[in-house]
């Protein structure tokens, strides 16, 4: 028997010969009494150390969550390499016999991935998993990866430093709300030169706010002084049509509560947003994800109610007594505030979703007083030729149909991005429809600020991974006020209503966020934000990291040279330079003499900086010099060159 304890699974735990669940493995009807039940995304690695001749199973996904629509693809990778795959399968497709010699083979990795609609309910059996070997009765499984954290991040100094993004967009008329963050000892003052006419800074708090009537382009100086000395930064205010000029930096509920969320719940993820000093590195955003509504399926009387008043305005559940009131007490802190809906009748966990009241819902979003709103397309695939016999409880709250098809993937979108724009305030729109119909290339047509791109991320390597190489394809449509969305960061203590510490290695954490910088990728906390460990706030306080993110050029990264399993990413900046990602996907640590900077578009004579460790390390000439490389195992060296 294999040791189990070092599979990765993007849910629950590996079963010993029974379903992720727990229960007999049945595949299409058939049962089966030995293997391994697991749920994507999902690795094992297995030490074969050539001494394994063979391995079998039978693979396909469990009966046990029929009524839906699960999809995974078991593969085999051999030292490296993929050496068989089932496909893609769904639900009620017959065991697929795999079988693959192994002789030589020194690692093995057994693989369920998505398959392509999301990784809910994938659950998914290594049935009658079988080696032949001469000479062993067992394996060992192993994590190659390190699991002992490590700070990189230097301790924040007590002068004061401006951590604010350097170009901020509003609408003409809109509430102007805008946080100066900053780092250093308190009591701080704060002060503005050049602020357009209607806005005031509070000199306390640096909470800039107001309404700005006229459309241009305001130079501002940002000042800030404490007992320790002064810090000044240069930003610029754009008023016109364009807002989220930089990423969006904020929290969202559901990688940590998810239909646990609450009003209480989301007051003390703002207050330690602020407690912790996340917002003096420029997290802004507290959204509170599915569950604020009733629940069509609620056996929690919490969540059961009615879905709309007489009028047709939406009713929040039990938990959430007073939107606005909860709004005003976010936007109080300095903080912003967003929610989430369906196009669809249903959201993906059955609340009430937008459909036919798109307009409606935009107007009470506005008079409650959001700021962003998640719009995920859930159900709306059951209803893109109308409401089957008007009956919206014959309605299921996931489908996918109708998103490939490029007229029926927009139509919902533009709906509401159109009732979005006529509201007298500014709501970032996100728009989660996973990448379907190549969204990148549209999402900015129906008013959108940001869209996925990808299916639903999870706490495990092969999750951040795959979204990771799939990025390259939307690059070229980022752009500022228009971001490609990989999902929300999985660092922290996780769980989707259950918690544990990310799965995660430490060097995985580094890599997962130093990619969504480069990939200038909206930054939404997924944890609990009442538990963050000194590793976690490394992570999310590093201010040189966070700046290649909110770069104001607002490109996107992409990788330019791949060496075996080393894959460099690079990033233009606005003042000339470039931060690069030498990130090493292989399950061994890369040590290697660098010198092809042509290839990442590099010139002349270069000072190079370790942006995790805030560290000159080495002036370079890309004609003649070579820069040593040592690349942790998933992991990754970020750095910036720039002009001597």
């Amino acid at each position: 028997m294999l040791d189990l304890t070092s599979a990765t699974q993007g849910h629950g735990t590996p079963q010993k010969n029974k379903s992720v669940d727990g229960k007999i493995m049945t595949i299409a009807g058939t049962t089966f009494d030995r293997g391994f039940g697991t749920h994507a995304e999902s690795s094992l690695l297995i030490l074969l150390n050539g001494k394994a001749n063979s391995f079998s199973a039978q693979v396909g996904i469990d009966d046990e969550i029929t009524g839906h629509e699960p999809a995974a693809e078991f593969i085999l990778v051999a030292d490296g390499k993929k050496i068989w795959s089932s496909g893609v399968m769904h639900l009620g497709d017959k065991a697929k016999p795999c079988e693959a010699s192994l002789k030589g083979v020194q690692k093995l990795e057994l693989v369920v991935a998505d398959g392509g609609n999301g990784n809910y309910y994938d659950h998914a059996n290594w049935a009658n998993a079988q080696f032949k070997a001469t000479g062993v009765s067992t394996f060992a499984t192993i994590n190659p990866i390190p699991g002992i954290p490590y700070i990189l991040t230097p301790k924040t100094s007590l002068l004061p430093k401006i951590n604010s993004a350097s170009v901020f967009g509003v609408r003409p008329g809109s509430p102007f709300q805008f946080m100066v963050a900053a780092t250093g000892e308190r009591p701080m003052k704060f002060s503005a030169s050049g602020l357009p006419a209607g806005l005031k800074l509070d000199p306390s708090t640096g909470l800039i706010k107001g309404y700005v009537k006229e459309k241009g382009t305001f130079p501002v100086i940002l000042n800030a002084v404490n007992a320790k000395g002064k810090a000044k930064k240069t930003m610029r205010i754009v008023c016109g049509d364009q807002i989220a000029l930089t990423p969006p930096m904020g929290w969202n509920s559901w990688n940590c509560f998810a239909d646990q969320v609450s009003a209480d719940k989301v007051k003390r993820a703002a207050n330690a947003m602020i407690s912790s000093g996340l917002v003096n590195h420029g997290w802004t955003y507290i959204n509170i994800d599915d569950f604020w509504q009733n629940n069509k399926d609620a056996k929690d009387p919490s969540i059961r109610g009615e879905l709309r008043d007489q009028a047709g305005n939406i009713v929040p559940n039990s938990r959430f007594k007073d939107m606005k009131g909860l709004a005003d007490d976010v936007h109080a802190m300095g903080l912003k505030i967003g929610l989430y809906s369906s196009p669809g009748p249903w959201t993906c966990g059955s609340c009430t979703g937008s459909y036919g009241y798109e307009k409606l819902d935009a107007d009470t979003y506005g008079k409650w007083g959001f700021d962003y709103l998640k719009y995920d397309w859930c159900s709306y695939g059951h209803v893109i030729n109308g409401m089957p016999n008007h009956d919206p409880y014959k309605i299921g709250a996931l489908s996918y149909k109708g998103g490939n098809d490029l007229a029926t993937a927009i139509k919902p979108f533009q709906l509401m991005g159109d009732a979005l724009k006529v509201q007298p305030r500014d709501i970032v729109f996100s728009l989660c429809q996973y990448g379907m119909s190549d969204v990148w290339k549209w999402g900015n047509s129906v008013g959108g600020t940001s869209w996925r791109t990808t299916n639903d991320i999870t706490d495990t390597w092969t999750s951040v991974k795959n979204i990771a190489l799939q990025q390259d394809q939307a690059a070229a449509w980022a752009k500022p006020g228009n971001w490609n969305d990989p999902d929300m960061l999985v660092v922290g203590t996780v769980g989707w209503g259950n918690p544990h510490p990310s799965k995660l290695r430490p060097d995985e954490q580094y890599l997962h966020f130093s990619l969504w910088c480069l990939f200038s990728a909206p930054l939404l906390i997924g944890c609990d934000m009442e538990k963050l460990d000194d590793f976690t706030m490394n992570l999310l306080t590093n201010d040189e990291v966070i700046a290649i993110n909110q770069d104001p050029l607002g490109k996107q990264a992409t990788c330019v040279q791949t060496i075996g399993d080393i894959r460099i990413y690079v990033k233009q900046l606005e003042d000339g330079s470039h931060a690069v990602g030498f990130t090493n996907f292989g399950q061994e640590k890369m040590v290697l003499n660098y010198s092809d900077f042509k290839k990442l578009g590099l010139k002349g004579n270069l000072k190079v900086r370790d942006l995790w460790r805030q560290k000159d390390l080495v002036s370079i000439n890309i004609e003649k010099d070579k820069l040593p490389l040592s690349i942790p195992a998933h992991g990754i060296l970020l750095y910036k060159f720039a002009a001597k």
